[in-house]
């Protein structure tokens, strides 16, 4: 599935969640008396729904705000909310207090000597890989 049409089915189960019917004419109503941007139109609103289109920003914004769902759920779906969480999670479970400080440390460097922190690393990380295999 694409992703227009993937927003279009978030799209309307938000509505359905939120007690709408997912039809354009409730959303292009509810949302042109909310939106202080210039009114969407009837065919826009149809398009998000049908998954033609997907919303500027501000305009999706509006929608979650309207649909009380968070933007990037509505917008890019909980699985890559789940992904970012679990990628943050391994970091916090998997670093220890000295390499913290370690990355605390090379965040305070200047730009010039990351870079020479970073090239050694990848080149460890490159070795490393090599003798695996």
């Amino acid at each position: 599935m694409n992703q227009k049409l993937e927003f279009a089915q978030r799209l309307r189960e938000a509505m359905v969640a939120v007690g709408l019917q997912p039809r354009p004419g409730v959303l292009h109503n509810l949302f042109n008396a909310r939106y202080w941007g210039t009114s969407v139109s009837f065919q826009a609103v149809s398009c998000w729904l049908k998954g033609q289109a997907i919303p500027a920003q501000d305009k999706l914004q509006l929608l979650a705000e309207i649909l009380k769902v968070e933007p990037e759920v509505l917008r890019y779906g909980q699985a890559v909310r789940q992904r970012v969480q679990d990628k943050r999670k391994r970091w916090d479970e998997a670093l220890s207090f000295q390499e913290r400080e370690m990355f605390d440390a090379y965040l305070n460097l200047p730009v010039e000597q990351r870079k020479v922190v970073r090239e050694v690393i990848l080149a460890f990380a490159l070795a490393h890989e090599k003798s695996k295999a």
